[in-house]
């Protein structure tokens, strides 16, 4: 991770700030169509999210630090929205943000932490 890590860093900041934007538009695009599907997408995005900063960040420290952070981001989004006339402020939204982050907490402990290593190795070694 240390060859490409400020593309994937760049990257995992994109990503921030489609969440970010996606979460305070008036009109955001809804790919799930299902009774709080809204639910799942919001646990879907932090739990990328957060599966994409550890690639970069191997250490429980910074992983420990990231996670708070992006609760955080979801909290702040939240109260954020309440602000607009046209978001809903939602606590349950809140809710599934943080499920995201700790289910990819759990899943990086099981060996998923290690994709970007595990790729960027690969294609370095094709390179040579």
């Amino acid at each position: 991770m240390y060859k490409l890590r400020r593309i994937w860093l760049a990257l995992g900041w994109l990503w921030v700030a489609t969440i970010t934007y996606l979460s305070l538009t008036p009109h955001p695009p809804e790919p799930m169509h299902f009774s709080n599907a809204d639910k799942l997408e919001h646990a879907l995005a932090y739990s990328f999210l957060m599966l994409w900063f550890c690639q970069v960040y191997q250490q429980r420290a910074p992983r420990i630090f990231i996670a708070g952070m992006l609760v955080a981001l979801g909290v702040g989004i939240e109260y954020l929205q309440r602000m607009t006339a046209y978001r809903v402020f939602d606590y349950a939204d809140m809710l599934a943000n943080g499920t995201g982050v700790l289910l990819s907490l759990i899943f990086i402990n099981m060996g998923l932490g290690r994709i970007g290593i595990t790729l960027e190795t690969k294609i370095f070694k094709t390179v040579k």
